[in-house]
């Protein structure tokens, strides 16, 4: 049985971003279990999903979607050693597009927000990445971990000092800290006492990519219909043998679960005319689509994030709506938390080490904290107070998705009104704009949007 500081279970982008933090920025001992076949992919823009609130159901490096990463989350990757400028040299040269303006509309109504990076003095409000590309360079830059893959978890044994981590091929791992990065369909967290809540949406998301007729100039779209948000993000792909340059979006529709399958059925000129009735005409006539998949929404978060030396993040912890694109931005914040509560915990263990040295005798040491005393990564206080950091920002980000998706997926004539009135203020007042422009960059807690 091999003893690590850290296992984490779940090989896609939150899994091997916090392996490279763990690793790297704190200097733990970490096993990455990842039930994927490890396999190289040739990186280009031909993405035919974007983000849902299944985020990691594919084999990671095969995976085809789409996300649009906030500021915030920008400067997290690069503050962990992960230049998303990087990703260019995995796609021909092709940087991942900047979010520079958003445009938030009410379909058939007058409530509009225009958002221009500029009035913030910021550069861009984020950027949109290849899910794929983005994990193949979190996996490249990194070989301070052990992969263990492809490789299943069975089951799992809690001890007072830590927990056995059993897999499919009889191999054991000892973990003093177990991070649960899975997605959360594997059962592994209820086994361990974790339980969750699941409110869902009745609607599912189309999610495909198109070319438009005028490029898209960096802007991205959250248009709210009655039967979902329809949201358009610059990126560029390839469709039937025809390359987008700067007139590509990728698409997540949201619409009633009992019409996605009569929409799914419609020709692709049928489609595309529906699509258009939707949309408008803001980038003038919509030219081609790509194939197209459908995932069904809800959300769901675990009623706790901890367990006995467990931790749950990512999709694991909550997986949201696609609106306003919050999730995964959200699951990338627990990571940062993460490494940051951990390196902090080192240090003050290192600290403490030295006022022991400087006391006492090496007998009495001997006596006193029996020698040499491994930091453990698992403490009921360190994986608490993670807990506590994450409280405020995840109880947020969940509520703004929620009451974002039952205020806009309504047809409810008084709903209607004060939603349109709501947004017409948002446009109006600079204070709500910019409160809106923090929560959705992700500094909404206070923290100021470094230029």
């Amino acid at each position: 049985m091999k003893a690590v500081d850290v296992v984490i279970v779940g090989g896609g982008i939150v899994g091997a971003v916090l392996a490279k933090g763990l690793s790297e920025n704190v200097g733990l001992n970490v096993a990455l279990v990842d039930a994927a076949q490890p396999q190289k992919a040739e990186v280009t823009f031909t993405a035919t999903h974007t983000e849902t609130s299944k985020c990691e159901d594919k084999p990671v490096l095969s995976d085809t979607r789409v996300i649009a990463l906030a500021r915030r989350t920008v400067h997290e990757l690069a503050n962990l050693g992960i230049d998303v400028n990087a990703l260019s040299e995995l796609q021909g040269g092709e940087r991942p597009p900047e979010i520079k303006q958003i445009e938030v509309s009410d379909q058939g109504h007058l409530g509009l927000v225009d958002l221009d990076c500029d009035d913030y003095r910021i550069d861009a409000f984020g950027k949109v990445v290849s899910l794929r590309a983005l994990t193949q360079l979190a996996m490249s830059v990194s070989t301070s971990y052990e992969h263990i893959a492809p490789v299943k978890v069975t089951s799992l044994i809690q001890h007072k000092a830590h927990t056995t981590v059993v897999l499919c091929n009889n191999r054991e791992l000892k973990a003093k800290l177990l991070i649960l990065a899975d997605g959360g369909r594997s059962g592994l967290a209820e086994q361990v006492g974790i339980t969750k809540t699941i409110k869902d949406y009745q609607q599912t998301a189309i999610v495909f990519n198109v070319h438009t007729q005028l490029p898209h100039n960096n802007k991205a779209y959250e248009r709210f219909t009655p039967t979902g948000p329809l949201a358009f993000l610059p990126f560029d792909s390839n469709i039937c043998g025809v390359n987008a340059s700067g007139n590509g979006f990728s698409v997540v529709w949201t619409v009633n679960s009992h019409e996605a399958e009569q929409i799914l059925e419609l020709s692709d000129g049928a489609f595309l005319s529906k699509l258009q009735s939707e949309f408008g005409y803001r980038q003038g006539k919509i030219l081609r689509v790509s194939n197209k998949e459908t995932y069904p929404l809800a959300l769901t978060f675990a009623d706790d994030v901890t367990a006995h030396r467990t931790l749950v993040v990512g999709n694991a912890a909550q997986a949201l709506h696609p609106i306003a694109g919050q999730g995964f931005n959200l699951g990338l914040r627990d990571i940062y938390t993460l490494v940051e509560t951990l390196k902090e915990a080192k240090q003050q263990w290192r600290t403490n080490q030295v006022k022991v040295d400087e006391l006492q005798s090496e007998n009495q040491q001997q006596a006193i904290v029996g020698g040499d005393v491994d930091f453990d990564a698992g403490t009921f206080d360190i994986i608490h107070r993670y807990a506590k950091c994450r409280t405020t920002d995840r109880n947020n980000t969940m509520l703004l998705t929620d009451t974002l998706v039952r205020t806009f997926s309504n047809s409810f004539a008084p709903t209607v009104m004060g939603r349109n009135i709501s947004l017409l203020l948002l446009g109006l007042l600079p204070s709500a704009k910019s409160a809106f422009v923090k929560q959705t960059t992700g500094y909404g807690n206070g923290a100021v949007i470094p230029s």
